[in-house]
């Protein structure tokens, strides 16, 4: 069983700061183009579950009414 090295926290920074080099951020154009589609997603599927919940509701009140 090999034993793990422990890393200095300096050293833990400078690993932090070289990986934080390495992420490559979004455009302001794909931020809110992103932004815009999560929007509309959120819209349509909100208008789908509100469809099959109601739909459901509905079938659970006709059931009742039969027992």
């Amino acid at each position: 069983m090999a034993e793990e090295k422990k890393t200095s926290p300096a050293e833990f920074l400078r690993q932090v700061q070289a990986e934080g080099r390495k992420v490559v951020w979004p455009t302001r154009e794909e931020t809110v183009r992103t932004a815009i589609f999560v929007f509309i997603m959120m819209v349509i599927l909100s208008l789908f579950f509100l469809g099959v919940d109601s739909l459901f509701s509905a079938v659970v009140r006709w059931l009742l009414t039969l027992a």
